[in-house]
């Protein structure tokens, strides 16, 4: 189940990042590979995309952040092509998942706490980036007899509650998915 958009302006388009063959409806498609859906073809790695500033209202990453070879260097472009307020919706492996190191295309193994480098809880690491998010939704999902038993509500009830779960329980109710849904935070240039 996802969050909704948000209040982000319905007339910038959907930018679907490494959207391979299955576009997002309605999005324009980036990807490196010719063979895909994508209307546009650029190397994910290299920067800036072939976009403007403030072109998007919503980017869409799925299964792409962990194939990329900078992942900050990517959500700062994702930042860059956000409209003030947009959102990148993001969704990756979860570190203790099989899926995250059965391919060998996969270059980063994330766990829910990944990005707070992008927002106020950065631990002290915000200098990393200056490219500030809001995190408005990350849910987690879990292997299907974890789900099942209802573990995944108690992962997903409470950002305290998922701190505890990944220091300490989630090499045995392992996850599956992880889902972000950051916002944009751009400061206003002054006259």
């Amino acid at each position: 189940m996802s969050a909704s958009a948000g209040s982000v302006n319905k007339a910038l388009p959907v930018l679907d990042v490494g959207c391979g063959v299955k576009k997002y409806p309605g999005a324009i498609g980036l990807d490196r590979n010719t063979r895909t859906s994508a209307d546009v073809i650029a190397d994910l790695d290299h920067f800036p995309y072939p976009f403007g500033d403030d072109s998007f209202g919503q980017i869409r990453a799925v299964h792409v952040i962990e194939h990329v070879a900078d992942v900050i260097r990517t959500v700062e472009e994702f930042h860059r092509l956000l409209a003030p307020g947009g959102r990148a919706v993001i969704i990756t492996p979860h570190y203790t998942d099989f899926s995250s190191f059965c391919d060998p295309t996969h270059r980063s193994h994330l766990n829910s706490f990944s990005l707070r480098y992008f927002g106020e809880d950065n631990a002290g690491f915000g200098y990393y980036s200056g490219a500030r998010f809001v995190e408005k939704y990350t849910n987690v999902r879990l292997l299907a007899l974890w789900r099942y038993l209802g573990f995944e509500l108690l992962v997903n009830a409470s950002r305290r509650f998922r701190r505890f779960w990944e220091f300490y329980l989630c090499y045995i109710v392992r996850g599956k998915v992880i889902e972000w849904h950051l916002e944009a935070v751009k400061k206003a240039v002054g006259p």
